[in-house]
C-alpha cells in the first residue's frame, strides 16, 4: 500500500511538472512571472558550468553548519547542567530563558550589526541565536525526562557522576536533543537566507536578493528551490544520522 501511495505522489509531481512546462508555452501564465522549469533549469546548468551556483550554496551551508555546531556546542553541556544538576534553579529561569526563546533572530540583526559589523560574525550570530534555544530547551527536557529507576540503578551500582552522564543521561536524552538540532537546523537556514538578502554578497539569500533586484525571474524562483530542497535535505539528513546514531530509540 505504501509503495502504491509513494507511486501516486511521484505521478502527481510529474504531472504537475508537465502542466507547468505546458501553460507558460501555450500562453496561459505569463512566462515573465512564471518561467517554465526548462528555463529555471537552463539558468541553474549556466550558474552551475561557470561554478557560480556552487559558491551560494556552499557559503550558505558553511554558515548555517558553523552556527549550529556553535550552538550546539554551548546548548547541549548548558543543558545538561540545568537540567541535570541544578533543577529548581532551571525552574527558576525558566521564565526568563522561555522570553529569550521567543525572540526571534531576525529582529535582532541591528542589534548583532551594531556589535559585530555586518560582516560573516553577524550571520553567525544570527544562526547561534535561532539554534541555541531549541537545543537547549530540547536537551533540558530530554535530561528530565531520563526514567529515574535508570538514574537511581546507576547510582546504587556505585556509579559517580561521570558513569551517571555517560551511561544513562546521555544515551536517554539523545533523542531529544537531536529534535532540538533539526528544529534549530530548519529555523537557523531559514534566518540565514533572510540575513544573506540584506548583509552578504555571497549566499542563496544574496542570489534571491540580487535576481529580483535585477529581474532575472528564473534564476530567482531556481534559488527559491535550492533553499526548500536544501532546507529539506538537512532535516533528513539530520533525522538520517539520528537514526544510526541511537539503535535503541523506539519507533
Amino acid at each position: 500500500m505504501a509503495e502504491r501511495r509513494s507511486g501516486i505522489d511521484y505521478y502527481g509531481v510529474a504531472v504537475l511538472l508537465i502542466l507547468w512546462e505546458l501553460a507558460p508555452r501555450l500562453g496561459w501564465i505569463d512566462s515573465q512571472f512564471f518561467p517554465a522549469p526548462s528555463a529555471i533549469f537552463a539558468e541553474g546548468a549556466k550558474l552551475w558550468a561557470d561554478g557560480t551556483l556552487v559558491l551560494h550554496i556552499t557559503v550558505s551551508l558553511k554558515r548555517t553548519f558553523l552556527g549550529l555546531l556553535g550552538a550546539t556546542a554551548l546548548a547541549v553541556p548548558l543543558g545538561f547542567v540545568l537540567g541535570g544538576w541544578f533543577p529548581r534553579f532551571t525552574r527558576f529561569l525558566s521564565p526568563l530563558l522561555n522570553l529569550f526563546g521567543q525572540i526571534n533572530a531576525f529582529s535582532l540583526f541591528p542589534l548583532f550589526v551594531l556589535f559585530f559589523g555586518i560582516g560573516e560574525l553577524a550571520k553567525f550570530s544570527i544562526i547561534f541565536w535561532s539554534c541555541l534555544w531549541p537545543i537547549l530547551f530540547t536537551t533540558i527536557a530530554g535530561v528530565q525526562g531520563v526514567e529515574p529507576l535508570f538514574i537511581k540503578l546507576a547510582r546504587s551500582m556505585g556509579g559517580g557522576r561521570g558513569a551517571l552522564l555517560v551511561k544513562v543521561l546521555i544515551p536517554g536524552a539523545l533523542p531529544s536533543i537531536f529534535t532540538g538540532v533539526r528544529i534549530g537546523a530548519t529555523v537557523a537556514f531559514l534566518m540565514l537566507i533572510a540575513a544573506e538578502m540584506i548583509g552578504a554578497s555571497s549566499g542563496l539569500g544574496w542570489l534571491v536578493h540580487n535576481s529580483s533586484v535585477n529581474y532575472i525571474i528564473p534564476r530567482l524562483y531556481l534559488a527559491a528551490l535550492l533553499i526548500a530542497l536544501l532546507g529539506t535535505m538537512l532535516n533528513y539528513s539530520l533525522h538520517w544520522l539520528e537514526n544510526h546514531l541511537i539503535h535503541w530509540k523506539t519507533s
